[in-house]
C-alpha cells in the first residue's frame, strides 16, 4: 500500500519536511537490519482523535531496543508526547504512526556501538490493511514453506527490523502463489504467526492462539483480545497448536495493529468453517471497533486522546 505523504516528520526531536528526513547510504541500519520498530493506529473516534494503546507500544518499543543493546536517547512519556505532537503538527485525525529507533552513520561492520542511534516517528494516513471487504469476508491464506526463527537465534520478543526479512519470505511467497497472506509454523512444526499478525482459531466455542514460545510477537492487538475475549466470557488458551488443528477449526482470524482482527476463509484451500467470517469473530470486532470508537466506554484505558 503507498505511503500517503504527510508535511512533518518527528528526528532525534525536531520536525523536518517530509521529504528531509533523510540517512546517510552507509548508515548501519541500511546493511544489517539494526532497528526497532512500532506500528500504531489513531483512529477518529467520537470524542476525537485518540491513538489505541499507545503507551503500551512504546513499552514494547523501549523493550525491544533493550534485547537488542540500543540506547534510546528518550524515555516513554517523551515519545508519547513526541507521537502525539507528530499527529497535530500533520493535522491527521485517523493515521498510522510509525516509531523507529535505528543506529545510523558511524562505522561499519557487525559491532553496532559505534554508530550514533536516531529516533524518528512518522505519521500517515492508511486504510484497511488488508482491505475494508476482508474484515468481513475474510481472506484465503497458505501455509508458508518459510519458518518461524528457532528459540536462542533471532529474539523473536523484539519488534526489530531485521527479523522482518523472514516476514516478507512469507508475505511474497504467499502473494506469488496468489494468497493474501501466509501462516509460518515454528522450528517445531506447530503454528506460529503470520507474516505481520498474530493469529487465533475457535473451536467448539472456546478461542486458542500459539505461546509466545511459539516464536511469535506478543502483538498488543493480540493481547487486546485476549482480555476483550475473556470479558465476554470465552476460554481462551494460549498453548501450541498442530497446523492440521486450523484445517478443521470452526474460526480462524488474523490481529494485528494493521489488520486489526481479520477472519481467515481459507488454508491451503482448505475451507474454514463456513468459508466466512464465523459469530466469535464478529462479535469479537463488534467489541474491538466499539471500543475504538469511543461507542462504549473506555473500561481498560486504551486511548489516548490526541488533543
Amino acid at each position: 500500500m503507498a505511503i500517503k505523504e504527510a508535511e512533518k516528520i518527528w528526528f532525534d526531536g525536531e520536525f523536518v519536511n517530509w521529504h528531509e528526513a533523510k540517512i546517510h547510504v552507509l548508515s548501519h541500519v541500511v546493511h544489517y537490519g539494526s532497528s526497532v520498530f512500532e506500528g500504531i493506529r489513531c483512529y477518529d473516534t467520537k470524542k476525537g482523535p485518540a491513538c489505541f494503546r499507545l503507551k503500551d507500544h512504546m513499552d514494547r518499543l523501549l523493550s525491544s531496543a533493550k534485547i537488542y543493546r540500543i540506547p534510546v536517547p528518550y524515555n516513554k512519556e517523551q515519545l508519547i508526547e513526541a507521537a502525539l505532537e507528530t499527529i497535530r503538527v500533520n493535522e491527521l485525525r485517523e493515521c498510522y504512526v510509525r516509531p523507529i529507533v535505528f543506529r545510523g552513520y558511524g562505522s561499519m561492520g557487525v559491532d553496532p556501538t559505534e554508530c550514533p542511534v536516531h529516533t524518528v516517528i512518522a505519521a500517515w494516513e492508511w486504510g484497511k490493511y488488508l482491505g475494508p471487504e476482508a474484515l468481513e469476508q475474510g481472506i484465503d491464506t497458505c501455509t508458508s514453506s518459510w519458518n518461524r526463527a528457532a528459540p536462542n537465534t533471532f529474539p523473536t520478543l523484539a519488534k526489530a527490523g531485521g527479523n522482518y526479512l523472514n516476514s516478507q519470505l512469507v508475505k511474497m511467497e504467499a502473494k506469488a502463489n496468489g494468497y493474501a497472506e501466509g501462516i509460518a509454523l515454528d522450528s517445531f512444526g506447530y503454528v506460529s504467526e503470520g507474516s505481520g499478525e498474530n493469529i487465533f482459531m475457535v473451536k467448539n466455542g472456546a478461542i486458542f492462539t500459539p505461546p509466545s514460545s511459539a516464536a511469535i510477537l506478543p502483538g498488543v492487538t493480540r493481547h487486546s483480545v485476549i482480555v476483550l475475549a475473556r470479558d465476554l466470557g470465552f476460554k481462551v488458551r494460549q498453548q501450541p497448536i498442530p497446523r492440521e488443528a486450523l484445517y478443521i477449526a470452526d474460526e480462524v482470524f488474523f490481529t494485528g495493529t494493521a489488520a486489526e482482527i481479520t477472519p481467515i476463509r481459507s488454508i491451503d484451500k482448505i475451507v474454514v468453517g463456513d468459508g466466512k467470517r464465523g459469530p466469535i469473530t464478529q462479535r469479537l470486532q463488534e467489541e474491538f471497533f466499539a471500543l475504538l470508537s469511543a461507542e462504549k466506554e473506555d473500561r481498560y484505558g486504551w486511548l489516548t486522546f490526541v488533543y
